[in-house]
């Protein structure tokens, strides 16, 4: 039997550049849907994300099973082949990409020259170089498919054994050729498409819920203190002359910016002059904590003991930060000073489990 041995197409086809624009509309579409619907908190436009990307998956892969079906029916073909030159192009692992410049000589059709790359165990790699002879199997319709045969016949391995071949001239066809620039402007088209067609008719809902989930509530404002309350913050400033650190300060700092609902908080940071409480999300079910449930009268102790025995020198600033995202609440104070940076950390009702500097 004797077989055409023409080269691949090298340019993209009608059918490739559909396949990328559809490829491009649906990662884009599918993506964009899934994130907006996370940030904008839309169940329906979560599942068209992951129902797009599932849909585009079972339709490829039933319009491309009767051609697979047709590709694994036709036995591949057998044949020696030299190795005109390789070369390692990169890899990290046990198995290292290697370009082939192969001529393959069919037992009853012309020899010609292929490019192709495959991995090669390293402990292999020694086995194949320039001028050896090697068993590589092929589609009879694809002859630049070739694949080099790692483990062939006995009768194969007695035929390389004895075997001389002669270089065949060119051109090389090559086992993946280059798609042309066509196909990827078309498929970057499609991203684009697939994008605008979710962001266009949902973009009041998702710029309009980070205009208004950025905009902070009014401050409330006096001579001795600033407060400010988000719908995922808290937070108190001190005037100048108080401590967090005062009779009440703290306790009474959480309980104002407590008042009125009973959301959890994922953390609380404390500063001289600065509460931060930050809430869970509402409507969220998440690890958390009662900020009130902190406990105060520790806090004033825990912060001298930090600043005079974590041995940072003077010091020129420091940290309480309590969180319960680990199921029980911790306290972590830092202190920096001249002499480097110390850590003391505490339980939920304020017993030292931890010091350490640094």
């Amino acid at each position: 039997m004797t077989i055409t041995t023409g080269s691949p197409p090298t340019h993209d086809t009608p059918a490739d550049l559909a396949r990328g624009l559809v490829t491009g509309g649906v990662i884009g579409a599918s993506v964009t849907a899934f994130v907006s619907g996370c940030v904008i908190e839309k169940t329906s436009l979560i599942v068209m994300g992951l129902l797009i990307a599932a849909v585009y998956a079972l339709a490829f892969f039933l319009a491309t099973l009767p051609r697979r079906a047709r590709e694994a029916a036709v036995a591949p073909r057998t044949a020696l082949a030299m190795i005109e030159s390789l070369e390692a192009v990169g890899g990290e692992s046990s198995d290292v990409p290697v370009q082939f410049d192969l001529t393959v000589a069919p037992d009853d059709s012309p020899a010609y020259r292929v490019e192709v790359r495959q991995d090669v165990n390293l402990v292999e790699l020694a086995d194949y170089r320039p001028r050896g002879i090697v068993v590589v199997e092929y589609p009879p319709d694809r002859p630049w498919k070739a694949r080099i045969v790692r483990r062939p016949t006995p009768e194969w391995e007695q035929r390389v054994a004895g075997a001389r071949l002669d270089s065949a001239p060119g051109p090389v066809m090559r086992s993946d050729p280059v798609q042309g620039w066509a196909g990827g402007l078309l498929t970057l088209l499609g991203l684009l498409l697939g994008t605008a067609a979710v962001l266009v008719p949902y973009r009041a809902d998702l710029f309009g819920a980070d205009a208004s989930r950025a905009a902070p509530r009014p401050s409330v404002s006096s001579s001795s203190s600033t407060t400010t309350v988000t719908s995922a913050t808290g937070t108190i400033t001190l005037g100048p002359g108080r401590s967090m650190l005062g009779q009440n300060e703290l306790r009474s700092s959480v309980e104002s910016l407590t008042r009125g609902h009973r959301r959890q908080a994922l953390s609380v940071v404390v500063q001289d002059r600065m509460l931060t409480v930050v809430f869970s999300p509402t409507g969220v079910r998440s690890t958390g904590f009662d900020p009130r449930s902190l406990p105060f009268d520790r806090v004033q102790p825990l912060v001298e003991e930090a600043t005079t025995t974590l041995g940072v020198g003077s010091p020129h600033s420091w940290q309480l930060t309590a969180d319960g995202l680990t199921g029980s609440v911790t306290l972590r104070i830092v202190v920096t000073g001249a002499a480097g940076t110390g850590t003391l950390e505490a339980d939920g009702q304020g017993k030292v489990t931890r010091r350490s500097s640094s």
